[in-house]
């Protein structure tokens, strides 16, 4: 039979390294192609590159056909689940596959729930989908990729944001993610002209020493802040002391006049009948 190399499909999954495709081309010039290429009726659906290296070198293959499939959809999800469980791909690669899981399942779920009830039975028949697997959650998603939340975080960003130049510096293993989730924290022109310039680590770099500064001046306002707490709460003592040391003051002087003038008004006291009137209550 005629095998149909459909483009789309042969691009919905990255394509292997040079390195990578070279080491399957030796596995197979030396073992022959041990697995079945997997078929959609005359689609090629799983085995693209191993299809290419036997047509090329003329080696023998066997092929099986896949009768679930009743869609491009289910198509998508069962290539997305047999790379998912591939220790080759890349976490950003994992990441972006469960992405893609998540929209075709919420798409899915969104359709049977506007459908018919027999459109809806009809089409989970043909497809069904594992209780609870909504992939809503970034708990979920981490979950199906063997990711890390942050690092699904991190991931989405760079979907979302992220320059092309910087999502090909991610998958061919130039940039970390987190650095890359830095980089696309910028406008795109930004991102391109320090991809261009070689310069995408010391962007992300900037990036990174940009988001610390606010968190350590933050930090140093706070201590700052305690500092003058402790300074304003020793002033305040040292406030109260003083007002209490003014009202011992102004005691200890009203004890003194009441006894001045008990003994100017002390009759054969020296100076007594001479002591003017108005200023008995004179301040001492």
């Amino acid at each position: 039979m005629d095998i149909v190399v459909n483009e789309e499909l042969k691009a919905y999954i990255d394509p292997l390294t040079p390195d990578e495709y070279e080491a399957l081309e030796r596995s197979l010039l030396a073992e022959g192609c041990r697995d079945a290429l997997v078929l959609w009726g005359d689609v090629l659906v799983d085995g693209h590159n191993r299809y290419g290296i036997c047509q090329k070198h003329g080696l023998p293959f066997q092929t099986v056909q896949n009768t679930r499939f009743a869609s491009m959809e289910d198509v998508h999800l069962w290539m997305i689940d047999q790379h998912l469980g591939r220790r080759s791909v890349s976490d950003f690669q994992r990441g972006v596959l469960a992405l893609r899981k998540r929209e075709i399942v919420a798409a899915r779920r969104e359709r049977a729930k506007a459908a018919p009830a027999e459109t809806a039975a009809t089409e989970q028949a043909a497809a069904p989908l594992p209780a609870g697997e909504s992939l809503d959650s970034r708990e979920a998603l981490a979950r199906a990729a063997r990711l890390k939340s942050n690092q699904v975080v991190m991931i989405e960003k760079i979907q979302q944001s992220a320059a092309p130049e910087v999502v090909a510096a991610v998958k061919a293993g130039d940039l970390s993610l987190s650095a890359a989730a830095a980089v696309a924290s910028l406008p795109a022109e930004e991102q391109s002209a320090a991809a261009g310039a070689g310069e995408l680590k010391q962007a992300a770099k900037r990036v990174r020493e940009a988001k610390r500064k606010p968190a350590r001046e933050k930090e140093e306002g706070g201590e700052n802040a305690a500092d003058d707490g402790a300074a304003a709460a020793q002033g305040e003592d040292a406030l109260a002391a003083l007002r209490k040391r003014v009202k011992e003051l102004e005691a200890e002087n009203a004890a003194l006049r009441k006894q001045v003038l008990a003994l100017l008004g002390k009759p054969g006291q020296p100076g007594a009948a001479a002591a003017p009137a108005e200023d008995a209550d004179a301040p001492f």
